[in-house]
């Protein structure tokens, strides 16, 4: 004998039918779970005989008018399908969910139904299902836009372009803000397509009505930017310019697809629209990154101190202030920058930390260096502090104590522990105590033979304690393990050019290194050194000239200073030479390379 009357289903739906119902027509749509049940409260009698229930507030939620809605019968039948929907999505079963709520919503044509079906299909990527419940959403709420921006965005899903094009040509004609609001929503309805080129041709299509609409333009751009038609975008962009010259948001995209071919031009072109629209926020803001980009430090930080005077609490162009100031040597204004970030609660608050510890040490105040990298103690920072306040330490003449903290910091994983252990051997490395790092990094290696970043460190170690062969094995094995580490190559490659050793496979690591890394001005430099080593002297000039106004690094200005004397152009090498020794009056390399020169 069951444990419950066999009419059990129909006296409990009869014992909820109020609740359910109140449920059933406040749907919004916006529900993941079941409505939760109430107690059944007395029915009028008119209920209790099946007729048509009240229109209430909750029988218009979803923003739904009321007369919109259908005027039926609320069933067992009806009750019973919406229950087994709600119960199969709240218990995982989505196909069923959504099935049972397309059914639903066919013979009831209730949008907010529909609209629950659509929603519930496209969580389960039920394409075609979604489709199915978002077309009877649209034809029972013919004027709701949700519903027809839903179908138009499942077609385009669906590639099914034709049959979004009649859709879509509605949505233009009745978006807010008329078809111009429309043509901007436009690309985010297309961004799921998975075909760019036709997508591309059905913006073309619906463009085609709009000959003079700036929006329309600026649609197609977008499209044929996202199909990889650079040339059409950009002049297209120019023809939404060309009917709304005052557009702050067509010049920004114009300078987004300058950018990655020349960022000079991007940067020239808002500076540009800047001289008609001084005021123009988000367009300086656009400019400063350029500038940034282009690695016109100053000239970035006068445009983000304007900002600055017109958005004082504004913690990104603060920001930005900051970093450019430390980028600079300013450290007077980037650490005013960064306790403003502090005033303003700024939410990172520990790499404002690092940065007030990174300006102290510069300074040579260690005591509040040490105090502020002290001062973070978790997060994403937490390391690189750790790491810093050893330095400081070493800095300080107290390797041991140093060493000690470093072992001491907590690692979350070998990567970090190999952090760690690289930043010993570096301060051990600066302390003149390199056969001391060697042996600390061939012991972590035998734990971790494969990793990528102790074995370059090994090699660039074992030159300095004459290991070339160890230097060679190490590099090789990490090009094996790791054919795009560019840098390997050109370490391996720049020894051999150094010591005068097998130097056309020098030339060709370090052509590998170039192909690998273009603009690196480390390889840059090498290569010109190969080239010198080679004997010519004319292409060596061309590399070490460009790397050198790429990075005035005292290294490499030692080989541009060294190739001009032996070139015969001795008052520009003395010259190079004497400024880069200025800046760097330590570096090894470039003082030992002078009073060679000079001997």
């Amino acid at each position: 004998m069951p444990p419950y009357p066999q009419d059990f289903l129909g006296v409990a739906v009869k014992c909820t039918f109020a609740v359910v119902a109140a449920a059933l027509f406040a749907l919004t749509g916006c529900a993941t779970q079941a409505p939760k049940a109430e107690a059944p409260k007395a029915e009028p009698a008119s209920a209790a005989a099946g007729a048509p229930p009240a229109r209430t507030q909750a029988a218009a939620a979803g923003g739904e008018p009321a007369e919109a809605l259908p005027n039926q019968e609320l069933t067992e039948a009806i009750v019973y399908e919406f229950l087994l929907a709600e119960i199969a999505a709240q218990s995982g079963n989505v196909g069923l969910a959504a099935q049972a709520y397309v059914d639903l919503a066919k013979r009831t044509r209730d949008p907010r139904i529909a609209r629950r079906a659509t929603e519930i299909a496209v969580f389960g990527r039920m394409g075609n299902t979604a489709i199915e419940a978002a077309k009877v959403w649209y034809e029972a709420d013919p004027k709701s836009q949700r519903a027809l921006q839903a179908l138009s965005g499942l077609l385009v899903n669906a590639g099914r372009f034709d049959e979004a094009l009649p859709y879509l040509t509605t949505l233009l004609a009745g978006a807010e803000g008329g078809a111009g609001g429309g043509f901007m929503q436009l690309n985010r309805t297309l961004a799921s397509a998975k075909d760019k080129e036709a997508a591309l041709a059905l913006v073309r299509q619906l463009a085609e009505g709009y000959p003079k609409l700036a929006q329309a333009r600026y649609a197609l751009a977008q499209a044929a930017a996202n199909a990889q038609q650079h040339e059409l975008a950009i002049r297209e962009i120019r023809r939404a310019q060309e009917l709304q010259p005052d557009w702050e948001a067509a010049v920004l995209f114009e300078a987004q697809l300058l950018q990655p071919s020349s960022n000079a031009e991007a940067a020239a072109r808002l500076s540009q629209f800047l001289a008609r629209h001084p005021d123009s926020r988000e367009v300086r803001l656009g400019y400063a990154r350029a500038l940034v980009a282009g690695r016109r430090y100053a000239e970035a930080r006068g445009e983000f101190q304007k900002l600055l005077k017109d958005f004082p609490d504004n913690t990104e162009v603060t920001y930005a202030v900051a970093l450019l100031s430390l980028q600079l040597s300013d450290y007077a204004l980037a650490e005013k920058n960064l306790n403003r970030l502090l005033e303003l609660d700024y939410p990172d608050k520990a790499s404002i930390q690092l940065y007030l510890g990174q300006i102290a040490e510069e300074q040579k105040n260690y005591v509040e260096a040490l105090r502020r990298y002290a001062g973070v103690d978790r997060g994403e920072q937490y390391l690189p502090a750790q790491i810093r306040y050893a330095q400081v330490l070493a800095k300080q003449g107290k390797l041991a104590e140093a060493r000690a903290h470093l072992q001491q910091v907590r690692a979350s994983g070998s990567q970090q522990r190999v952090q760690l252990v690289l930043a010993e051997a570096q301060m051990l490395r600066d302390a003149n105590r390199a056969p001391e790092a060697f042996t600390l990094l061939e012991r972590a290696l035998e734990s971790l033979p494969d990793n990528a970043d102790l074995l370059y460190d090994y090699a660039m170690l074992a030159e300095r304690v004459d290991r070339v062969d160890i230097l060679e094995s190490s590099l090789k094995k990490l090009i094996g393990l790791r054919p795009d580490h560019a840098h390997a190559y050109n370490a391996l490659g720049y020894t051999l050019a150094e010591r005068n050793l097998r130097l056309p496979e020098a030339r060709e690591l370090i052509e590998k290194a170039l192909k690998i890394s273009p603009g690196d001005a480390f390889i840059i430099d090498s290569m010109g050194w190969v080239l010198y080593r080679m004997g010519n002297l004319e292409e060596s000039l061309k590399f070490l000239r460009r790397a050198f106004s790429d990075r005035a690094d005292p290294e490499i200005a030692a080989h541009l200073g060294e190739v001009l004397w032996v070139s015969g152009n001795r008052a520009e090498a003395e010259k190079i030479l004497e400024e880069a020794a200025r800046k760097h009056p330590d570096n090894e390399t470039l003082n030992s390379t002078i009073q060679r020169l000079k001997r």
